[in-house]
């Protein structure tokens, strides 16, 4: 009898019990590199290449440890503290544990939704991302398989978990000492939550009918000022659609969505936009405690992940009622998921319970709409709201004794006083000019030794402003198919797209929400690629031009040069990252099946890309972008970021940390520093946006992609920093570099400092690092060298 491959017979056996496991999918199962299911320490010398040209820089907030009871141990002037640890390796440890907590948060958001998911659509459900052979890049680049159904994920999140165990253990007092390898585990950590993003977005883009790649998903109403406060309002908050949804899908059942208003806070106001186009978003986490205090909330539904603290203890002021629906934030409240739907609303109306655990997503969704069309009229009618009247808003400005106490304290440094006093003569323009700069933290209102609730003041000075606050976002489209790749990915890669710049993070700006859009316009006029998520996707659709439309509004959603792409909520930033994945496996051809440090080594040396995080402030972000690190993409952070206490920085007078080997034959180059940091912090608008272009040079360029990266640095420095960069001349290689409106004029610049040109062939004869070399294969990995020169 012939057997075909894969499959056996069993003949002539009686009374035998055969039990078969889970059956993976064949051959191509199988990885084809060579760090499949990489361990802590399995990519520890692709993380000592980049330690070693971008060291790591600490700026910790304190010299003193107490993580044990050895402590408080002084670790200044390179002390060690009891336990033989010194300041270097304690803020290595620090970022090793900001990273496992942010990656700990995205990856327990999968697990919760794979479990539910499962119990629902079963394992077998089929994984649909859109038109992509490549659907889960990032799991094939780490586990070395291709997941089919949502039931492959399984042991990817169980190897997550197994991996952030073993990166815990080791921060604990008296395991790891050395700074390099905490660095290099924080690396891991960072890695590991790229892939739990992607677990959890991928599962539900594929189960919950979440755009699929679509460049044309539609548009959503965005805005504190978009909600009729006539109308019982229902608040989500936080990052998880799983009871949001049943909430959506009962109020579509019951035709509500013209009687009562729901909306989200946070990401999953992302994926409620997602999930129902009925759905509103009002913004990021920094209008939570402004949106409460408002009044307007009648319910508020919390799940996981940037729900403030004080959420609950605000809302009962209020008489607002909370909903907690995830075991992770639970607020001390009683269990109520095995009580009728009716007994907890009437707890609730009557006030006797101020909020309540429903883990049983089928009540969470029948409660939610019946409790505020019950509550919100009895609300309605007290008028609730924690903003003082006309006649309080006089008195408490005028207590006002201009001590900048408030000031002091803020974290944005806001000139609150001088509002005050313009307040008193009846001028409320610079209360609404602190509205959009405030990141409504709540931290005046303990700071005034007056008593004066200042973030209230603030809000009602600004009503004008706020009811006027509407904008809109193209919601989420999930990944970038494998078509936008092949269109565009040899442009990224020699350079004539100037640059793909993902917009992420939270709402913790300098300046304002203004800036996000500001930074946003620019670039995306000069052609780059701007992809978003997250706070940062919302806030960049809340400004309006002239014709009142928003950015995504003017621009189209394709993945091509001058386009604007929401990925979606902060788990789709996977997406962003493995769009570069994307680029090497579908452009380049590499293989990417447990191939992270060929992948990553292309990405660094070839495409040009940049994560901006302008308003991080959670650990989350903080994993994010040390993922994107590890997977050669460079990030940067607002003035904030500083407080990460960590940062890569490249050096680049240190000429011997830019050497690359030449693939073609292993030869050593020494190449210009690009990109210069890996990890850095831009402390105003005005100095990031040409750090922005500068970042986005690569190796790989050629000439025509050069002299356009060169033009927007050039151009960008002299219109923010009113000066030429001082650095420019660095990444000339020849004159077919120069941009071709300047060339003349930098020529002469170049032989100022010494360059030989030739001025009757307009050439340079004498002075650029290197000369260009189009079919030059630059790389950090020795063993993609063809052969070794010795």
């Amino acid at each position: 009898m012939s057997v075909k491959k894969g499959s056996f017979v069993i003949e002539g056996l009686e009374n035998v019990q055969i039990n078969i496991g889970k059956v993976g999918a064949g051959e191509e199962q199988i990885a084809e590199g060579p760090t499949p299911r990489p361990e802590i320490i399995s990519l520890r010398n692709w993380d000592y290449r980049i330690l070693d040209r971008y060291n790591p820089v600490y700026t910790p907030t304190s010299d003193m440890c107490d993580m044990c009871t050895y402590g408080k141990c002084d670790l200044t002037g390179n002390k060690e503290g009891a336990c033989g640890i010194d300041l270097e390796g304690q803020s290595a440890r620090q970022a090793l544990m900001t990273s496992i907590q942010g990656a700990a948060c995205h990856s327990a958001h999968g697990r919760h939704l794979l479990k539910y998911l499962i119990k629902k659509y079963g394992e077998d459900f089929k994984i649909d991302v859109g038109p992509s052979n490549l659907q889960a890049p990032l799991t094939e680049t780490i586990m070395g398989i291709q997941p089919k159904t949502i039931g492959d994920f399984l042991p990817v999140l169980d190897y997550v978990e197994e991996q952030l165990t073993q990166l815990m253990a080791t921060t604990n007092t008296g395991q790891e000492g050395a700074s390099r390898d905490f660095e290099s585990k924080a690396l891991h950590a960072g890695m590991l939550d790229l892939l739990g993003m992607e677990v959890a977005d991928i599962i539900q883009i594929s189960c919950m009918g979440f755009p699929k790649s679509d460049e044309k998903a539609p548009m959503a109403e965005i805005g504190m000022g978009i909600l009729d406060p006539k109308k019982p309002v229902v608040i989500c908050v936080g990052h998880n659609i799983a009871a949001p949804a049943y909430i959506l899908d009962f109020m579509d059942k019951n035709a509500q969505f013209d009687k009562i208003e729901i909306a989200g806070l946070c990401c999953t106001a992302h994926d409620m936009t997602r999930y129902n186009k009925s759905a509103k978003i009002i913004g990021s986490m920094s209008k939570e405690l402004k949106y409460i205090r408002s009044g307007i909330p009648d319910v508020l539904v919390t799940d996981e992940q940037c729900v403030r603290a004080d959420i609950l203890k605000e809302a009962q002021k209020l008489h607002i009622p909370v909903i907690a629906t995830n075991e992770k934030i639970t607020f001390g409240l009683p269990d109520r998921s095995n009580d009728s739907v009716d007994d907890i609303i009437d707890d609730l109306v009557s006030g006797k319970q101020a909020g309540v655990v429903l883990l049983d997503f089928e009540k969470i969704g029948e409660l939610v709409p019946k409790l505020a069309m019950k509550i919100g009229p009895i609300r309605k009618a007290k008028g609730f709201t924690a903003l003082p009247d006309d006649d309080e808003f006089k008195k408490l400005v005028a207590k006002c004794t201009n001590c900048l106490q408030c000031t002091r304290d803020c974290p944005e440094s806001l000139p609150i006083s001088d509002a005050m006093v313009a307040a008193v003569n009846g001028d409320l323009s610079l209360f609404e000019t602190l509205h959009d700069k405030c990141v409504g933290c709540g931290r005046c209102d303990y700071s005034c030794p007056s008593g004066i609730p200042v973030l209230n003041v603030i809000e009602k000075a600004s009503q004008r402003v706020i009811r006027e606050e509407k904008g809109k976002m193209r919601i989420g489209r999930g990944q970038i198919g494998d078509p936008e790749i092949r269109e565009e990915g040899r442009n990224l890669v020699l350079g004539t797209t100037p640059g793909v710049l993902a917009f992420v993070g939270c709402g913790n700006y300098p300046d304002g929400t203004k800036d996000v859009y500001d930074i946003v316009e620019e670039m995306i006029q000069r052609s780059y690629i701007i992809i978003s998520s997250g706070c940062a996707a919302m806030d960049i659709g809340m400004y309006k031009d002239k014709e009142g439309k928003t950015l995504y509004e003017r621009y189209p959603g394709r993945f091509v040069k001058g386009n604007l792409l929401n990925t979606g909520s902060c788990v789709s930033n996977a997406h962003i990252a493995a769009t570069t994945i994307k680029v090497a496996s579908i452009f380049a051809g590499r293989k990417t099946k447990g191939n992270w440090e060929e992948i990553a080594d292309y990405v660094m040396n070839r495409v040009g890309a940049v994560g901006i995080a302008w308003g991080a402030y959670s650990q989350k972000a903080f994993a994010i972008g040390t993922g994107c690190n590890r997977l050669g993409i460079p990030v940067v952070v607002g003035p904030h970021g500083t407080k990460y206490r960590r940062a890569f920085i490249g050096k680049p007078y240190k000429k011997e940390n830019w050497n690359v080997l030449d693939g073609r034959d292993g030869s050593v180059v020494n190449v210009e520093p690009a990109p210069e940091h890996l990890m850095i912090t831009a402390e105003t608008k005005a100095e990031v946006m040409p750090l922005l272009a500068k970042l986005c040079f690569r190796p790989s360029d050629n000439s025509l992609g050069r002299a356009i990266k060169l033009t927007h640095y050039i151009e960008l420095s002299e219109k923010y920093l009113k000066k030429m960069p001082d650095d420019w001349h660095v990444y000339v290689r020849n004159e077919a570099d120069l941009p071709l409106a300047k060339k003349e004029q930098l020529m002469k610049l170049l032989e100022e400092k010494g360059w030989k040109i030739d001025w009757e062939k307009k050439k340079i004869t004498e002075g650029p690092l290197r000369k260009v070399d189009v079919s030059f294969q630059p790389t950090n990995v020795p063993r993609l060298c063809k052969e070794v020169k010795k």
